[in-house]
């Protein structure tokens, strides 16, 4: 069923209103754009709106940008999934097992401690306290914080989410592509995306159209999150989008432009099963009785969230970039009853 586009507008500018959402929303077909409607502030200072073609922070939701990468350097021949971590870096990793290959890495399940632990960890500002955050300019810069500590498991004996993992994708990217992580994915995923408005900007030096960030205290304060991520994004998260950039990169994947058809089959198999869903190389995938229906990805940071799905029967994609720390997932919810 689709929904006409009046209906659709109607119920999606009232959830928006309910939860005092602030950000984009964008959906499309195989058509084109079906919706795309911006709300809240950019810049709640100086009173800026966003727009359908704001900059968003994307968080998590840019793993999946790493995966590509890793990929391409796989059909490139430069690597494979069962390449062992041990022989690709020349980076010290003490007590990491030997076994960790580049597929583990990709799909949570390398054992490898993480520099952020949702499990012993619950804000992530509280890593900024002993390493500010404006020294977090390079990849390279987030060893410290995890390459001295002990295996948490072996190697491909279950799923835990791990940012270190794809820290230590990234890289590897580096060191075989000669060039650092984000230029990589720049000029081989954006560009033959046509992504022309993202990027990985530094918090000081954002370009214009860029939403900031916003913390919501319980007292009705709020603060910038501008000391609560790193300054510059990488290979675990990061990179700033518009909704239709996002858009456009799911069409480009889909489509064979950033990968073969061999190679996305490889990326879109549930590999591993997290606790109610599945994960593949840098999505999650979602199943209804025993067929996928949906590949998404999800990003949460302080003063960002983010959405965004891949409907594999409808070719269906819906983009929710949000400048606040909730509100994106509640719409994509709604949407799924509704069509």
């Amino acid at each position: 069923m689709k929904l006409k586009n009046v209906e659709l507008e109607t119920i999606l500018t009232n959830k928006a209103k309910e939860i005092d959402f602030s950000g984009v929303i964008h959906v499309e077909d195989r058509t084109g754009a079906i919706h795309a409607s911006a709300h809240g502030l950019s810049n709640r200072s100086d009173a800026i709106p966003n727009t359908t073609n704001t900059r968003f922070g994307i968080a998590s939701g840019c793993k999946l940008f790493t995966a590509i990468s890793i990929c391409q350097l796989v059909e490139r021949g430069a690597i494979s999934f069962h390449s062992k971590l041990s022989s690709l870096l020349d980076h010290t990793f003490p007590h990491f097992d030997g076994e960790v290959t580049v597929h583990h890495l990709l799909t949570h399940s390398s054992g490898i401690p993480d520099y952020f632990d949702e499990d012993e960890m619950d804000d992530f500002e509280e890593l900024w306290v002993k390493n500010p955050m404006y020294h977090m300019k390079r990849l390279e810069d987030f060893l410290p914080l995890f390459q001295y500590q002990h295996m948490k498991f072996n190697p491909g004996e279950k799923f835990h989410y791990n940012n270190a993992g794809y820290i230590v994708l990234g890289l590897i990217i580096e060191k075989i592509a000669g060039i650092p992580f984000t230029d990589y994915v720049e000029e081989h995923i954006f560009k033959p995306a046509r992504m022309q408005d993202s990027g990985y900007f530094s918090l000081d030096r954002l370009p214009a159209k860029t939403a900031l960030g916003y913390i919501d205290k319980e007292d009705g304060s709020w603060k910038t999150n501008s000391y609560s991520i790193p300054i510059k994004g990488g290979a675990d998260g990061g990179a700033y989008v518009t909704a239709g950039d996002m858009a456009k990169l799911w069409k480009a994947l889909m489509n064979g432009k950033l990968v073969s058809e061999e190679m996305l089959a490889k990326m879109t198999t549930p590999w591993i099963q997290t606790d109610n869903s599945y994960y593949g190389y840098g999505l999650w995938i979602e199943k209804a009785e025993d067929k996928i229906v949906k590949y998404h990805v999800m990003g949460y940071d302080p003063g960002v969230s983010f959405a965004s799905g891949y409907y594999a029967d409808s070719e269906m994609i819906v983009v929710i970039p949000s400048n606040k720390e909730r509100g994106p997932h509640k719409l994509m919810y709604l949407l799924e009853d509704h069509i």
